[in-house]
């Protein structure tokens, strides 16, 4: 939400500067994200001034050019050579001073430097309306009418003066301050300064002439609506004054009309539409819901299929415009309109948030809606557009107010204990500043005992519903950082810390996934249906029911895609060699039931390490994935976890699945080409995916501490020819099965197929780790040792040994 500085001065009046605004918005809960100057011309008019040219005699090199001199405020005449031929002694001009920059309409800016101009000195120069960019003529140098002292700055005298703008980042429960108003509401709680609306004390009926009769069939969808005509305008251009603070905040003028649409719901949060009074067939105005299907055309151009919930506003033939939402192009304001009903009502959020859904609509006025408007706003609002309408497009309001209100909102009633206003907020700030708080915020305080304060909230306060609403109210307003925190902490409640601590293990295995190079990513857990496209896939999809974007619609079922956006970001900006990980949530809905597990994953890609001239760029293979899971999973005490083919899947069709007691711990290898290439990753990606939360369920925080071996461990080798289709993993636990008490270790350090050994076969030189903790181990002993491994190699898997 953009917020103009100097259009919120108007409401407020406060002379500290931008930037202290800012920071007291920040710790009221209205987050400045950035405070941006906006010139209404580019460089602001920066030393431009207004003078007055005190000589002019012609050059006597050149017969178009004239020498001046001009007062430009400074005491010291500046001499200036100009080239207009409507220049004279006694005009006042606008002056470009040295150093000043111009930016000329439709050209490229240029610095005004000292200079000689055919020999004569120039300090200066004397503009046209285009070469400061205020203007397209250049038939000659502006000459003004004013008695401003010469050196006034001209964006003054043009009205051109930089404002800043203020970026807050509203938060949905904040529907209160979605305007500069309701800004300056807040202002004045932390100021002091009265905040004030706009009068509309001059509105008035000339005649009632074009009156219009409203029918609001569904009361719940349309608590209020009310609405008055104004006659004989001229739609065109706004005045310069209102364009200019519309642009300012990001909205681009349309016609004066509009525009004051927008302006009074920028100004004070209450959208409001126009409609051609003309077009209003029957001279009827009707609220209510049409038939499933109906065909209406938007103002965007776009035919859409209405809900039978969409509530419509219809004239006495056909629908208008989508309430709270967006109007129609047959009844929408054009350049030969000349009557219009202005429309000022209170939508059930909950009406507008589904419509905008359905249709993928978003706009200023269904954002305040569906997050809650002030009904008591309405009347002011319309009187304030009727009166702004009259002033920059003409005409007479040409009705009565009609104002359809069948069942009023009042005010909430909360009864708060300031004892547990001061327990909350965990300081004493006393009840005076307390009821000075709720007053300044528009909570009147309506009872009062020693203990006790009786509060009424007005509507417009959509997220004060509880006492504890309340103290959050004064506590934003008193500002956390006046909270002073004791030496001698205390609380009511100790936290249970289980142990293990599952945040101390996570803690404990991030640390060591990013000691070997990886970066940790943080993705959103909200993606985009499209990405799962295959069939039944969308089945167990979590779909978000209020998304803000049709990009962001759906909870993650994978956390595959969300590491694809970041790996094609990064390859898409020469960042190529990645090694991501994120420990994240997917979701899945399975027979009606909500499911939420954490996972961990895990991407490589490009080269492990730079190229350099010690040695040559590698390309990321499964072994440099696979170490890092291995590892995570011992330092997890997984114990004997089993290495299987992996069941092929969508993401990975091929690549190995750790297990344990049948369930999986871990599935890793190449990610599937397609589902990269359809998130424009072309690079190879090595994929892994932990199951996290059955991994810290099954972790036992467990040391374990032996004393060293004092006799020597001893290794034999053996070269064992197998089928292609068995694992190394399958001959370690065939060894671990068959010598249970001296076998250490197992290990393959060369396998080898090729045209030396049969067709289908691969040899495994695998080393074996033999060790007796009570005596030195004999020959006999590690012969009939190694005799049985033999043994269980032939007979299981049909090995052939090499001795």
């Amino acid at each position: 939400m953009l917020i103009s500085f100097d259009w919120l001065k108007q409401l407020i009046h406060i002379d500290k500067p931008a930037e202290e605004i800012g920071t007291l918005l920040t710790g009221a809960g209205l987050e400045v994200e950035g405070i941006h100057t906006y010139e209404a011309v580019q460089g602001g008019l920066e030393g431009i001034v207004l003078g007055q040219v005190l000589t002019c005699e012609r050059h006597p090199d050149a017969d178009r050019l004239s020498i001046t001199t001009v007062d430009i405020g400074t005491g010291t005449p500046s001499q200036i050579v100009c080239g207009a031929p409507n220049v004279g002694a006694g005009q006042r001009v606008v002056v470009a001073t040295v150093n000043s920059t111009l930016y000329p309409t439709g050209g490229e800016p240029f610095k005004i430097k000292k200079s000689k101009i055919r020999g004569a000195a120039s300090e200066g120069m004397i503009c046209a309306e285009d070469e400061i960019g205020i203007g397209t003529s250049h038939a000659g140098i502006m000459v003004l009418d004013t008695d401003l002292p010469n050196g006034t700055p001209a964006a003054a005298f043009f009205g051109l003066d930089s404002d800043k703008v203020f970026e807050i980042g509203l938060t949905p429960n904040r529907a209160d301050a979605a305007s500069h108003y309701g800004v300056a509401r807040d202002l004045q709680a932390l100021t002091g300064a009265k905040a004030e609306l706009p009068s509309v004390e001059a509105f008035g009926v000339s005649n009632t002439s074009r009156s219009i009769t409203v029918e609001v069939e569904n009361t719940a969808a349309c608590p209020r609506y009310a609405g008055v005509t104004v006659s004989g305008i001229k739609v065109g251009p706004s005045p310069e004054w209102m364009q200019r603070r519309l642009r300012a905040i990001g909205l681009s003028p349309i016609n004066n009309v509009v525009d004051v649409t927008n302006y009074v719901l920028h100004e004070l949060g209450q959208p409001l539409h126009a409609f051609d009074a003309d077009k209003i067939k029957g001279g009827k105005i009707v609220v209510k819901t049409v038939a499933e299907g109906t065909v209406f055309k938007t103002l965007d151009g776009v035919e859409r299929k209405l809900q039978a919930t969409d509530l419509m506003i219809c004239n006495a033939e056909e629908p208008m415009a989508i309430g709270g939402v967006f109007g129609g192009i047959e009844s929408g304001v054009s350049a030969e309109t000349t009557s219009i009903f202005i429309e000022s009502a209170y939508f059930s959020p909950d009406w507008v948030r589904r419509t905008g859904m359905a249709h993928g609509l978003k706009t200023d006025a269904s954002f305040r809606f569906e997050r809650g408007t002030d009904p008591d706003m309405v009347i002011t609002a319309l009187k304030r557009a009727a009166l702004l309408v009259q002033e920059v497009a003409g005409g007479e309001v040409s009705s009565q107010i009609v104002d359809v209100y069948p069942n009023p909102i009042g005010s909430r009633e909360i009864v708060v204990s300031i004892a547990r206003i001061h327990s909350l907020i965990g300081q004493h700030i006393g009840t005076e500043r307390i009821k000075t708080i709720l007053t300044d915020l528009g909570i009147t305080i309506t009872g009062e005992t020693e203990t006790h304060l009786t509060l009424s909230v007005p509507p417009f306060k959509v997220d004060v519903t509880r006492e504890a609403d309340v103290v959050e109210e004064v506590l934003r307003i008193y500002g956390f950082n006046n909270i002073t925190v004791s030496e001698h902490m205390s609380s009511t409640f100790l936290a249970n810390f289980p142990r293990p601590n599952p945040e101390d293990i996570t803690d404990a295995i991030m640390s060591y996934i990013a000691d070997n190079g990886f970066h940790e990513i943080i993705t959103n857990s909200i993606t985009n249906s499209n990405y799962y496209t295959q069939d039944g896939e969308e089945a167990g999809l979590v779909e978000v029911v209020n998304y803000n974007s049709e990009d962001l619609d759906v909870l993650r079922k994978s956390m595959v895609f969300s590491g694809l956006e970041v790996l094609r970001r990064n390859i898409n900006r020469r960042q190529r060699d990645l090694k991501l990980f994120e420990l994240g949530k997917v979701y899945s809905k399975l027979e009606g039931e909500y499911k939420e597990s954490r996972r961990l994953a895990l991407y490589l890609a490009g080269n492990v390490s730079a190229e350099s001239w010690k040695q040559p760029s590698i390309k990321t293979a499964f072994h440099d994935l696979a170490g890092v899971v291995q590892n995570v999973l011992r330092k997890l005490n997984a114990g004997d976890f089993e290495m299987q083919p992996l069941a092929p899947n969508r993401y990975l069709q091929q690549g190995i699945a750790y297990t344990k007691n049948g369930t999986v711990l871990a599935e890793l290898g190449p990610l599937d080409a397609l589902v990269a290439r359809q998130m424009e990753v072309k690079e190879q990606v090595w994929y892994a995916e932990l199951n996290w939360d059955y991994l810290l369920k099954k972790y036992k925080d467990k040391l374990t501490a032996e004393e060293l071996p004092k006799y020597p461990e001893v290794r034999r080798d053996l070269s064992l020819v197998l089928d292609k289709n068995v694992t190394f993993d399958q001959v370690r636990q065939i060894a671990l099965r068959t010598e249970r008490k001296l076998l250490q270790d197992v290990n393959v350090f060369d396998v080898y197929e090729g045209d030396k050994i049969e067709a289908g076969k691969k040899a495994y030189a695998i080393s074996f780790t033999l060790l007796d903790r009570q005596q030195t181990l004999t020959d006999k002993v590690i012969e009939s040792t190694m005799n049985r491994l033999m043994q269980q190699f032939e007979k299981q898997l049909g090995a052939f040994i090499r001795k």
